[in-house]
């Protein structure tokens, strides 16, 4: 039977697969069984690409934002593409508010995917790029996605993700497949999102949030650099509700990484740092015998070279 043709490559974001980890359990020798939901489909290779663009038309179907209006967000990373390639996508104009020690290179990637920039002295930080953001979408007449603070986020989660999660893993009679859900947390939409459909099934699942070790923000310990994109923004965002999660792991860079390349090289999952740090938080869960199953969020991919 033919295939059907999707209108938009954004349609085919939201088929997420569960793959169970049987290579890395094995290598590892984990008392236990690991699933991974993978949400890497889009240009960016992370799951802020379906974000970004449901973000939109959520804001859109509510009339909140308008045909043809301006798109603001204080960004630069991979939202901050995301975010570009969807609003463009949309029909959208898009001002990024970015602070002016961003690298020339970065600035010209975004300025190419069709974003303008607006700039912020570096002195002031993500406080300065925010400030700067909300004094745009006022002067421009545009809508503010501010997606760290935005409940569009975690609803877009309790649409999509939470729900393609519990389907999976929910069984009618007896327990569920998986006893934990392990997500790293970067705006707190993810976590939010998932933690309240699945408290809203059952309070058999605990829901697992992981920061990086050397930025404990969510743990309330010593915050600062690391190297694992896409999680430990170094301060707990407004989306990030702390009642559904149990509890918070920190994982070092370096375990982050090392998980990514075993899961690539055991069952083949291009998982980026992010997703190799839910995977090492995870696998610990299994060892101290805290979880006999766990179910791990990947949002970002990388490449095999």
């Amino acid at each position: 039977m033919a295939a059907a043709i999707a209108k938009s490559y954004y349609h085919t974001l939201l088929q997420c697969p569960i793959v169970e980890l049987n290579g890395y359990v094995r290598a590892h020798q984990l008392p236990g069984r690991l699933y991974a939901y993978l949400d890497f489909g889009g240009a960016t290779g992370s799951a802020k690409d379906g974000l970004a663009t449901c973000m939109l038309a959520m804001a859109a179907q509510s009339g909140v934002l308008k045909p043809g209006q301006t798109v603001i967000e204080a960004a630069a990373g991979t939202f901050a593409t995301a975010l570009t390639l969807a609003a463009r996508t949309a029909g959208h104009p898009v001002v990024l508010a970015v602070s002016e020690s961003l690298s020339p290179q970065r600035q010209a990637e975004l300025k190419k995917l069709g974003a303008k920039l607006e700039f912020s002295g570096a002195l002031y930080g993500r406080t300065g790029t925010e400030k700067l953001a909300r004094q745009l979408a006022q002067k421009l007449d545009g809508y503010y996605v501010n997606y760290f603070a935005n409940d569009l986020n975690p609803e877009y989660h309790r649409r999509v993700t939470g729900p393609a999660i519990v389907k999976a893993i929910a069984r009618e009679t007896g327990p569920s497949l998986v006893d934990a859900v392990v997500v790293g947390v970067g705006s707190g939409g993810t976590i939010t999102g998932v933690g309240e459909t699945v408290r809203a099934w059952t309070n058999d699942v605990r829901i697992v949030a992981v920061e990086p070790y050397e930025s404990q923000a969510i743990g309330g310990g010593f915050i600062g650099k690391h190297k694992i994109p896409g999680i430990g923004a170094g301060f707990v965002p407004e989306n990030y509700n702390p009642h559904v999660v149990d509890r918070v792991a920190a994982v070092t860079s370096a375990d982050a990484a090392r998980a990514a390349y075993d899961v690539l090289r055991w069952d083949a999952i291009p998982a980026g740092v992010s997703a190799g740090a839910s995977l090492a938080a995870a696998a610990q869960l299994l060892r101290s015998g805290a979880s006999k199953a766990a179910l791990c969020v990947f949002s970002g991919r990388q490449t095999a070279e």
